[in-house]
């Protein structure tokens, strides 16, 4: 938890930039997996924890915006609690630490919510994405849980997107510092990939790796040979030599920052010149957004800068042909990269998607493309000194993807299907570092960078 003048002064600012009402902020109980008191590993709400970063269940805030004030509701424990989890520090106390001096049990909300829609006031919310707040908003407001999402409040999902999408100090120094566990996940993932290992052994040891450091990964790690599968889950295979492994994971510190970065290793550490050719393709798109990115420039740019880049490349190694401007137009190079190239991140790994990524990567003047590829663009707006998103071009050789759009004729002009065809088992590359806009351009986070050039690799993998 930062210090109670963080929290204060958040929530003033979100008072200032809304006008009337009651901003209902509801906390995240507990999740049983098959029965009650079985539940999945906890996790807070991420806008609770920005404005009130109290970590327990049973939580609710409140700012009421014409009487200027904060409350906080919960129970304290009660002895069968202690008798299960020891002794817990009372409400009032908690809440003292985030600097508000109001508490009142959680049933008094319904009260508190019925007298202010009686009265007509507006009852701001985001967006609940757990069927038990659905179902609680519909309870203390009468908006049917089905409708909570379209009924969210778009003032309040606006104020708070231009709060968090700018970190404070305190959150760039912890952001900093927790990238140094994501450096040591992934190191540990190079290490282990030597010919016989097996997948679920290194994910395991990833893993470890956040748990021993009083955390959990961010997300479900992703770590596959089989890399042209962008999200893939599945941890079954035994690496060989020339396999690639492809290793997507992240650190979620017990704050509940987030680190996300992807890096893919030759098993045994060295690549092919098949995997190379492509790897460096890959590298210098990232590289080159590292080298344009600042304040200012819409990230959507960048996002044609991996994109002409990635093409370039592949039209050098006769993959791709024609007029790279006129291919990348056309969307053909989607089809090596049918992803966004970054998203927000802080207190989410994908920061605030639960609001909508439109909301936070876009904003009010922008509209998200319906062109194949660029519609996965999660991050377009004009960046600020602030931001902290990630940079994640890929090339992946899909054979479904390869084998719908040769049958379709999609893109034939810019695409070489035969020269194709002899990269059908190559798998995926992606790379993915974690930036921060400064004031004088970007900068990668971390004390140091997580190995990635050919070199690096060479001296990590298998060591």
């Amino acid at each position: 938890m930062f210090n109670k003048q963080v929290y204060t002064d958040r929530r003033a600012r979100l008072h200032k930039s809304m006008d009337k009402g009651i901003v209902l902020i509801l906390g995240n109980n507990e999740a049983p997996m098959n029965y009650p008191d079985n539940t999945y590993h906890y996790r807070q709400d991420s806008t609770f924890l920005y404005f009130f970063g109290i970590d327990h269940a049973g939580f609710a805030g409140v700012l009421d915006l014409d009487a200027n004030k904060d409350i906080i509701f919960s129970n304290d424990v009660s002895m069968g609690d202690i008798i299960w989890m020891g002794p817990q520090p009372a409400v009032k106390d908690q809440a003292a630490e985030v600097g508000v001096t109001e508490t009142k049990p959680f049933d008094s909300l319904f009260a508190y919510i019925k007298d202010a829609v009686t009265k007509g006031r507006k009852i701001h919310f985001t967006p609940p994405y757990r069927a038990e707040n659905m179902m609680l908003i519909e309870e203390l407001t009468g908006i049917r849980a089905k409708d909570a999402k379209a009924a969210a409040s778009v003032e309040l999902i606006y104020a708070i997107v231009a709060l968090r999408n700018i970190k404070d100090k305190y959150e760039i120094a912890h952001l900093d510092e927790i990238m140094a566990i994501g450096y040591e996940m992934h190191t540990t993932a190079m290490r282990m990939a030597i010919d016989g290992a097996h997948e679920q052994q290194i994910t395991g040891a990833v893993e470890a790796v956040a748990l021993r450091n009083g955390g959990h990964v961010s997300f479900p790690i992703i770590l596959s040979k089989r890399g042209e599968t962008l999200h893939n889950h599945n941890h079954n295979n035994v690496l060989k030599t020339n396999d690639l492994l492809l290793v997507d994971c992240g650190f979620e510190s017990p704050m509940r920052y987030a680190t996300d970065n992807t890096r893919v290793s030759p098993v045994d550490g060295t690549f092919t010149t098949k995997q190379q050719e492509i790897y460096e393709i890959v590298l210098a798109a990232n590289n080159n957004v590292n080298a344009q990115t600042k304040a200012g420039i819409l990230y959507r740019d960048m996002h044609f800068v991996a994109a002409k880049t990635l093409a370039q490349g592949l039209k050098d190694l006769g993959i791709m042909k024609g007029n790279v401007d006129e291919a990348v137009a056309a969307g053909a190079h989607a089809l090596f990269q049918p992803h966004g190239l970054g998203h927000m991140m802080g207190l989410d790994v994908h920061d605030m998607e639960d609001y909508g990524e439109d909301y936070v990567g876009y904003g009010k003047d922008m509209k998200r493309s319906t062109q194949f590829g660029l519609s996965g663009l999660r991050l377009a707006r004009k960046l600020e000194v602030g931001n902290v998103f990630t940079n994640e071009p890929g090339c992946y050789f899909i054979p479904a993807l390869i084998d719908k759009w040769k049958a379709e004729g999609i893109n034939k002009d810019f695409i070489n299907f035969d020269k194709l065809d002899s990269y059908r088992d190559f798998g995926g590359i992606r790379l993915e570092d974690d930036l921060i806009i400064t004031e004088e351009g970007c900068r990668i986070m971390g004390d140091k960078r997580i190995p990635i050039t050919i070199d690096e690799i060479a001296n990590t993998v298998g060591k």
